[in-house]
């Protein structure tokens, strides 16, 4: 990806590749898009892909794998044990991130798992610059407790502060004094803090946090499903990564990390996920959860064809003309949006350009969850599908009480490789028109509701006939159109 200056225009981003396997896309009448809407109980996880036009709802296992990756998967070899696949994709990884031990798993969400069972036990906390759904699941479910320490910075909306995603060192130092080094299942970094906005964070804060956790004998956790995204902001926002490669500021950034995990379905444009360990005794308490819970050891899940294709993009990762992409796309949006007057998270982070629903609809109240109902409303404006983060992605206390997130977004990925720059354009002229209309928009309330995550498959109704005025409004303006 290449920004380059049209002839009397404003600087535009260009693709640096070409597109030689396409996928036909369909844009339901405005009509029929309400009709799914209410079928999928106003939770877009719940539409068929065949009703939606551009699909943003994330960029995990939906990006757009090379040539490369795509010949590699044709010389994969299929033993159950021993497979010459596993070998390659182990000595990539221990290439790229300096660690030697490595355990296979189907996605990221198992490396969760694996990692909260070995090191989370009840009353133990895990410091975090922010969570994750189904990370804060899995340690829940263990009975540790999560402590969110990411900077001030980090929930601010409107911001100029290039790394959102820092944690707060006094915050983590206060936190550690409170359990105890020994009250401490692991300190959890998050590339690209995904639920504020696909913020950073520096190196030089992972190198700050990292001491704070040598000095107390605390293991330092890196999610790093979304480093890529992370790794170009180290390069193009902090001043002493300016001069260092990509793979030179990875390396430098494993090594702060006594563990490494991540999901291949976002990190090597592939499907799996990993863990990677520096400590063998750790390696070792981990290793036979993988058996158990996922596969034999040398595929944990995966298939060997995502394993070969998981190693070429990992390298592909390497080159920054190919990280860049997600990120100069996801900045043309956001100042498209902001050119409109649409509230946006700024700066533009990585994963997606994150709609701010708090101030685009600000007279519907958190307990009717206005980030799900921008989400809804959006898609029957546009076909588009996002996915809502905030309250909606919560979870209640076990009392019943609703925990109100800090923010309330609605996040449009931008899946590498994907969209072009049109269909940017048009996701950007249909929030501008819901925009000026965004006075119709209601809140939703549940009809089902489950007691975990209850974002992917709860279901919910408008508080009022509000999409019906929305639809009629849409064919005032457009006509026939779709």
């Amino acid at each position: 990806m290449a920004t380059v200056k049209f002839y009397g225009n404003e600087p535009v981003p260009l693709e640096m590749h070409k597109v030689r396997i396409v996928q036909k896309l369909n844009l339901p009448p405005v009509e029929r898009r309400l009709e799914k809407m209410t079928e999928a109980g106003n939770n877009t996880f719940l539409l068929r892909n065949d009703d939606i036009f551009l699909d943003m709802l994330t960029d995990s296992g939906v990006n757009a794998m090379s040539d490369r990756q795509q010949a590699a998967m044709m010389v994969a070899d299929d033993s159950y044990a021993g497979s010459a696949t596993y070998s390659r994709l182990e000595h990539q990884l221990r290439d790229i991130f300096g660690m030697h031990y490595f355990l296979p798993t189907h996605q990221g969400r198992a490396c969760e798992h694996i990692l909260a069972k070995v090191l989370v036990s009840p009353g133990k906390a895990v410091p975090m610059n922010y969570h994750f759904t189904t990370t804060k699941a899995h340690i829940t479910l263990q009975g540790g407790v999560v402590e969110e320490l990411v900077s001030d910075a980090g929930l601010e909306v409107v911001s100029v502060n290039p790394f959102k995603g820092n944690m707060d060192i006094g915050k983590l130092r206060a936190t550690i004094e409170k359990y105890g080094p020994e009250g401490i299942a692991f300190v959890r970094m998050e590339s690209g803090t995904n639920l504020i906005g696909g913020q950073p964070f520096s190196l030089q804060n992972l190198a700050d946090v990292s001491n704070v956790c040598k000095e107390n004998g605390i293991p330092l956790v890196l999610d790093a499903s979304l480093l890529a995204d992370n790794l170009y902001f180290n390069k193009t926002r902090e001043e002493h990564c300016k001069s260092l490669s990509i793979r030179e500021i990875t390396r430098r950034t494993a090594d702060l990390c006594d563990v490494i995990y991540f999901s291949a379905r976002k990190l090597g444009c592939a499907r799996g996920g990993g863990i990677c360990v520096r400590d063998q005794a750790l390696f070792e308490k981990m290793r036979p959860l993988v058996p158990l819970y996922e596969g034999f050891l040398t595929y944990g899940g995966m298939s060997v064809r995502e394993m070969e294709a998981l190693a070429v993009g990992l390298e592909e990762t390497m080159d920054e003309e190919m990280i860049n992409q997600g990120p100069q796309f996801i900045a043309y949006m956001v100042d498209q949006l902001q050119e409109r007057g649409v509230p946006v998270i700024t700066p533009a982070g990585g994963l997606g350009c994150h709609v701010d629903a708090g101030r685009f609809i600000d007279h519907i109240p958190q307990a009717q969850y206005p980030a799900g109902a921008l989400a809804a409303a959006l898609y029957i404006a546009s076909g588009i599908r996002g996915m809502e983060r905030g309250t909606l992605s919560e979870q209640r206390e076990p009392d019943g009480r609703e925990i109100f997130a800090n923010m309330e977004l609605v996040r449009l990925a931008m899946p590498r490789r994907v969209f072009t720059l049109s269909q940017v354009k048009y996701a950007v002229d249909r929030l501008a028109w819901l925009y000026d209309n965004r006075k119709l928009i209601g809140g939703l309330q549940f009809i089902e509701e489950p007691e975990v995550l209850r974002f992917f498959y709860g279901r919910l109704k408008p508080v009022s006939d509000w999409q019906n005025k929305l639809v009629a409004k849409f064919r005032e303006d457009f006509g026939d159109s779709l």
